[in-house]
């Protein structure tokens, strides 16, 4: 078989298969509808652990969760699905806010290493902001 016939072929296969993923729903963007909606994402994972607060991301990908325990409920889009975490002090490598309204977060968990939240307000940033790392609050917003 010639070059040029076997690029071709590979190249309708990869066409193929990306269009029937588009097709099958996964190139979808999953979307935080509410609060409540968040919180039953989260709840389906970590049923034992007491929602007190949610802070939606502008683009609502993302919500932080306030939790009872102490620790920050996560739940994030990932394509079409959703990824929660339960997040402890030990497992935030930095907390940083940029922007006016923006969070920067890494993580030490190699499965989610953080990301850039913008969310609505710069209240609600700083909220967050002290939920992951209370001396981080306001003490970074040049970007």
């Amino acid at each position: 078989m010639s070059l040029p016939v076997l690029v071709a072929i590979v190249a309708v296969g990869i066409a193929i298969i990306v269009l029937a993923i588009h097709l099958t729903g996964g190139s979808n963007v999953a979307l935080i509808e509410s609060e409540a909606q968040a919180k039953a994402h989260f709840s389906e994972d970590y049923p034992g652990e007491r929602v007190a607060a949610t802070h939606l991301t502008a683009d609502r990908r993302s919500a932080f969760l306030q939790l009872a325990s102490g620790k920050v409920g996560l739940v994030h889009s990932v394509g079409a699905r959703f990824l929660t975490r339960c997040v402890a002090a030990n497992d935030i490598a930095s907390v940083r806010r940029t922007g006016d309204a923006a969070v920067l977060l890494r993580t030490s968990d190699f499965t989610f290493a953080g990301g850039r939240f913008e969310f609505a307000d710069a209240a609600t940033a700083d909220r967050v902001a002290a939920l992951l790392h209370p001396e981080t609050a306001r003490s970074d917003k040049a970007a």
